[in-house]
């Protein structure tokens, strides 16, 4: 009986081997195969590329510390906008590492104002305060990041515009643009090329490029460039003018600096003087009281006699009255 069924075991076992290495074996082999070729010219173009950096085309999310979070973030109105506010601030984080981030950091506020402050208002505001600081930080890069990219967009327009005014294309301008400039203009461009590049359509490409860097320089720059390849016309001449308006507009906006600075000055000084006056009254008060419990306490403790003067202070003195006799 043992026999029997050792032998429709090793039979059964066969069959589905067999029909296992029919159907399914040959695409594992084949998928196998394929991805070890494809690393094969990913190792071969990274060997060629000097700065060492990954040249797949395959694009690739940045998994975090907790991947669960991420996927559980992804599916989430919320976690779309948290992903683009961290393309845009041009940090190399997961939406899951800044979720995490700042639960950490809102226990750790909670956790610090229930050991030191014994308050009960202290205990929501340093929580808040933990939970927001790792938006906030995003926040102020992309606003620093967006001022950078504005302060080198008229560069990038003027080296578009000679690249079209030398023969070359606007993708190849594009292209050139990416590979001269410094970030954050150089990155955002080699972005777009790579996109158009790879099958993206141009007005597609531009369009995200006007969704990451939400700056009306850019809107203007995008919208030249379409209406350009509707309508026709001088592209080189047309982005030398934006560069032109962009130079313009910061060269104004600057002088509007000057000539306010004294006024924010004195505001800056206005709004910081309660804060201060605050500080130095409490100070006042504060050794104002130290000095009465000190004197309070010398007082009750009974003040030392002073101790007797030099002897030539004395005869000194000694003379004084006697003159005065």
């Amino acid at each position: 009986m043992m026999l029997a069924l050792l032998v429709f075991l090793f039979v059964a076992g066969g069959v589905f081997a067999a029909y296992f290495a029919t159907t399914e074996l040959p695409g594992i082999l084949a998928a196998r195969k394929l991805d070890q070729r494809l690393r094969e010219v990913s190792t071969d173009v990274k060997d060629l590329d000097p700065s060492g950096e990954d040249s797949s085309i395959v694009k690739r999310e940045k998994a975090g510390p907790i991947p669960g979070i991420d996927r559980l973030v992804a599916h989430t109105a919320a976690g779309t906008w948290l992903t683009r506010l961290i393309e845009q601030s041009g940090v190399r984080t997961t939406p899951g590492t800044i979720v995490l981030a700042s639960l950490l950091l809102a226990t750790g506020g909670t956790f610090l104002a229930s050991l030191f402050i014994h308050q009960a208002l202290a205990l929501p505001i340093f929580t808040v305060v933990g939970g927001i600081a790792p938006y906030a930080l995003l926040v102020h890069k992309r606003g620093s990041r967006r001022k950078r990219f504005e302060e080198q967009f008229p560069e990038a327009l003027d080296l578009l515009s000679r690249g079209i005014r030398a023969g070359h294309a606007f993708q190849t301008a594009m292209g050139m643009v990416a590979d001269e400039l410094p970030e954050p203009v150089g990155p955002e461009f080699k972005k777009t090329f790579d996109q158009q590049n790879f099958g993206l359509p141009l007005r597609d490409a531009l369009n995200e490029l006007s969704d990451r860097i939400a700056t009306l320089d850019v809107r203007f720059f995008v919208t030249a460039v379409l209406i350009q390849r509707d309508t026709g016309g001088n592209l080189a001449e047309i982005l030398d003018n934006l560069a032109h308006v962009v130079r313009e507009r910061f060269k104004i906006h600057r002088q509007i600096r000057v000539h306010t600075a004294h006024g924010r000055f004195t505001g800056y000084v206005l709004l910081a003087l309660p804060a201060a006056l605050s500080v130095a009254l409490n100070f006042i008060i504060l050794a104002f009281v130290i000095f009465l419990m000190v004197k309070q306490i010398n007082r009750v403790r009974g003040a030392t006699p002073p101790p007797p003067p030099p002897e030539n202070v004395q005869l000194l003195r000694e003379i004084r009255d006697a003159l005065k006799k």
